[in-house]
């Protein structure tokens, strides 16, 4: 199939074409036949599948010729982080270069005031994070009831960091009328429950399975102590040819020290977290697409698809305690076709949420043996790994054991910042470079 066969015209063909693409991805060839038929739309799409080429292309077919009054946008596409939105404004500006579309980002962190100078003029597409947004409709600055377009992005993410009260409320806002797009990388019960409350008789458009990773990924885990983690990492790094690199951690405290950690080895390391103020979050995520930067280590929350060409490495310096989560981070690599490696450090009280990937992947990570740290006893065996290991097996490997009973509590994300301090959105890299 080719863009031209999907019915798009010649001002977007050309724009796609400046860019040297010619066939579009799965998601995209089965999600913009219906958009441009006006039908409301639930796309399934694992990480790096273009899922915002496939609203972004078609949002620019149906806006093209209108025009917009003042503080009162056309469409309104709602994303979970700030630097997700600033991605999809970066499609429109890609595609939409040969139309006249105006947009406007609404994201926290940055002054208001240019925000309201745009809305004033009048705008096509609105992107914004829902904090911001209501913030700016409560104050009287924008009107919602000439929205004819809603997509709301990242829809699993959004449940992750408790937006989907906000994202109920904006629906409320919006004309009855609109043309409703979700767009998730996983469908939970509370995303499927949102789909039939606020869409119509949508059309649910998927490719390959919700959390499957990529058979271009190479997947390693090492088992190892928690106070050797930083060996451990530190040695795999060494042995691998890594051009650059995500690590990550499950924990926004943990990001700093180990950035000073492996700065003092040597490496060019910088961290991303939500702590940061949004000055040096960006400057610090252009350098790494710049390839100043060796190695990023951040949170689930600030990497969640930045959009990098060719990294060739993802570490887990934590294992995930949200299995999907694996899937996303390592999909930051082996993107487009391209082989990437992903490593995974996991200490024995981290192996129930090993477990809890393996059966959401339907496979077994392959285990790695570096520098002396490997897993205690075969894994396949599980009735033997609850087994208490004995003062002289805790003794050498410096591992602490936990008794079979003893089950970490499963709480909320530790790495969610609030909608002023998020992270990056995801799509294929071929499209958004």
């Amino acid at each position: 199939m080719s863009f031209e066969e999907l019915g798009l015209s010649e001002h977007t063909l050309k724009a796609i074409a400046d860019c040297g693409y010619e066939t579009p991805t799965p998601i995209q060839g089965k999600a913009i036949p219906h958009i441009l038929m006006a039908r409301d739309v639930v796309g399934l799409a694992q990480t790096g599948t273009g899922k915002t080429a496939s609203f972004t292309l078609p949002m620019i077919e149906i806006l093209h010729g209108g025009r917009a009054k003042a503080r009162m946008p056309r469409s309104l596409i709602l994303t979970p982080t700030r630097e997700l939105a600033a991605q999809v404004a970066e499609n429109f500006d890609t595609y939409g270069k040969y139309t006249k579309l105006s947009k406007a980002l609404l994201v926290g962190g940055v002054s208001m005031d240019e925000q309201v100078k745009l809305l004033d003029r009048g705008v096509d597409v609105l992107i914004a994070t829902p904090g911001r947004l209501l913030d700016l409709f409560e104050r009287g600055r924008i009107l919602l009831n000439d929205i004819k377009i809603l997509v709301i992005d990242e829809a699993d993410r959004m449940l992750d960091m408790g937006f989907i009260p906000d994202i109920e409320k904006i629906i409320s806002l919006v004309p009855f009328t609109r043309q409703t797009l979700l767009f998730s990388a996983t469908m939970p019960p509370e995303i499927r429950k949102l789909t039939e409350k606020f869409l119509s008789n949508p059309k649910e458009v998927s490719v390959d399975r919700a959390a499957t990773t990529a058979n271009t990924v190479e997947q390693f885990v090492v088992h190892a102590a928690p106070r050797s983690k930083n060996e451990v990492l530190e040695q795999i790094i060494a042995q691998e040819n890594v051009q650059n690199a995500f690590v990550f951690c499950n924990r926004k405290r943990d990001i700093d020290g180990l950035v000073r950690w492996l700065r003092g080895k040597g490496y060019n390391v910088r961290g991303l977290h939500g702590d940061m103020v949004q000055k040096v979050r960006t400057e610090t995520l252009e350098a790494f697409k710049n390839n100043e930067i060796t190695l990023l280590v951040c949170s689930d929350v600030a990497a969640r698809g930045i959009d990098v060409d060719d990294v060739s490495h993802v570490f887990n310096y934590d294992v995930p305690t949200h299995a999907d989560d694996y899937v996303h981070r390592i999909g930051r690599t082996g993107r487009a076709g391209k082989a990437g490696r992903a490593w995974m450090l996991c200490t024995r009280a981290e192996e129930k949420y090993l477990d809890a990937i393996e059966t959401l992947i339907k496979q077994k990570v392959p285990e790695e043996k570096i520098g002396g740290h490997s897993s205690q006893k075969p894994r396949d065996d599980k009735s033997q790994r609850d087994k208490r290991p004995s003062q002289a097996s805790e003794k050498k490997s410096g591992i602490k054991s936990v008794s079979k009973g003893d089950k970490p509590k499963r709480s909320s994300r530790t790495d969610d910042d609030d909608d002023s301090v998020k992270g990056f959105g995801n799509d294929i890299p071929g499209f958004f470079g």
